[in-house]
């Protein structure tokens, strides 16, 4: 029979705390390590953007981007975010979306800017229930982006 000492019992457990501490530190390295890939783009696109002058005072600022949704996604979220310069203040932002450019929006939001005159709009790409994955959004779409500025006042050099 082989006895086991105070000595032995102390060394056990501080063994099994370093490796409950590792585990829980590995845990928490790659929790903060997904934060970073939590808002990645799902898209990196060139975008087009145009003014059209409503008023003498505003001006609607509509800008086109494509957005690419991959089959494999694995992310619940996407996120369409940005800044309007020289904003017309009490006007919203809309956003829709689109299959191809000459059918209608299959999705359209309108937010405020925050305080910064920044804006941000997420929404569901895909959902998880019960195991089944539903896909809201795969594949290629057009984004719009319709922002009110105020409209540069030219004659202003003249003063």
């Amino acid at each position: 029979m082989s006895v086991i000492s105070v000595s032995d019992i102390s060394r056990i457990c501080q063994t099994i705390n370093t490796k409950s501490l590792s585990a829980l530190c590995l845990f928490g390295m790659l929790l903060s390590m997904s934060v970073f890939f939590y808002d990645m783009p799902a898209f990196a696109e060139t975008s087009q953007t145009t003014t059209t002058k409503l008023d003498d005072e505003i001006s609607l600022e509509k800008t086109v981007t494509k957005m690419s949704i991959p089959q494999n996604n694995t992310l619940p979220w996407g996120a369409v975010k940005g800044k309007v310069n020289n904003p017309s203040q009490g006007y919203p932002v809309i956003i829709q979306f689109f299959k191809s450019l000459e059918e209608d929006p299959i999705h359209v939001a309108q937010v405020s800017l925050k305080g910064d005159n920044s804006f941000e709009y997420r929404f569901r790409v895909l959902s998880i229930d019960d195991g089944k994955i539903t896909h809201f959004f795969e594949g290629d779409y057009y984004v719009k982006i319709f922002k009110v500025v105020n409209t540069p006042r030219s004659d202003l050099d003249s003063a």
